[in-house]
């Protein structure tokens, strides 16, 4: 995960500091993470992962069972976490490269994210984006006080998509990944665009503010190693009330107690005198 300027990773997940000196504000991939409900999609991937694992170190494995099958389990149990955090990694580093080029900085050759930048590159080529007239920003911290959350949009970039080739804003957010289709998006993918395309304050890299700008078009660029797309995403009002649902969820989670006393039944001698008749 990027680590936008105020963003810092609390035992309760990633919050903003607000730097007006206010409380501090949850962040939208946390309001994510902790509400909705991923297992569906990464249960069977985790399980996919671990049986590839086991199939393609069989020998090793099996030689190993009698002789230290605890530390074999804890390997076998990693594999997924193992995999999750190289893809994220890579993501960050994508992302980076990404932001690099449209500032005009220095690149560090990276020969996995090479690809990647290939094919953004030819997705900036393709719309003709000049980024002194295009380019609104990069990777831009957004703020909703009132609600009480914060993110950061990876691009904020005129398009045109309108009537006539007419110029609109765009709210774009990178997704790289090493085995998903370019076309393929997670419904809430759409949330996170609703939180941040409806956050009232824009940060802007010196701490000063300016309302956030009427954005009229959201989607997911998808990067692949060998293809790019993308794909436009639906999110409406509707779509930013249910991330306030979320939202209120996580609230929620993040105050409730972990641990609440146990009751204990009273005395035998107690428990007769209330007794029904």
């Amino acid at each position: 995960m990027t680590s936008p300027k105020h963003a810092r990773d609390t035992a309760r997940g990633r919050y903003y500091s607000d730097p007006a000196g206010g409380p501090d504000l949850v962040s939208v991939t946390n309001v994510l993470d902790t509400s909705v409900n991923k297992s569906m999609a990464l249960v069977p991937w985790g399980v996919k992962l671990t049986v590839e694992h086991v199939l393609d170190n069989v020998v090793s494995i099996a030689r190993r069972v009698l002789v230290d099958r605890p530390g074999l389990t804890r390997e076998i149990k990693a594999v997924h976490a193992a995999v999750r955090e190289r893809a994220a990694d890579l993501g960050d580093r994508v992302h980076a490269a990404a932001e690099a080029r449209l500032l005009g900085a220095p690149i560090p050759d990276d020969p996995e994210v090479a690809p990647y930048l290939v094919q953004f590159d030819l997705w900036l080529a393709s719309w003709g984006v000049d980024f002194e007239a295009h380019v609104e920003a990069t990777e831009i911290t957004v703020l909703h006080r009132r609600l009480g959350y914060a993110g950061t949009a990876d691009l904020l970039i005129w398009l045109p998509t309108g009537p006539a080739r007419r110029l609109e804003l765009w709210l774009i957010d990178y997704k790289s990944s090493a085995t998903r289709p370019a076309k393929s998006v997670y419904p809430e993918n759409t949330l996170q665009l609703a939180a941040l395309r409806y956050a009232e304050t824009v940060l802007l890299p010196d701490d000063t503010e300016q309302p956030m700008p009427r954005i009229e078009r959201t989607g997911v660029l998808n990067l692949r190693a060998r293809s790019h797309a993308l794909v436009p995403m639906p999110a409406d009002r509707s779509a930013h009330r249910a991330f306030r649902g979320a939202l209120e969820g996580t609230r929620w989670l993040h105050t409730a107690a972990s641990s609440y006393p146990a009751l204990s039944a009273p005395p035998a001698a107690a428990r007769t005198t209330g007794k029904a008749a």
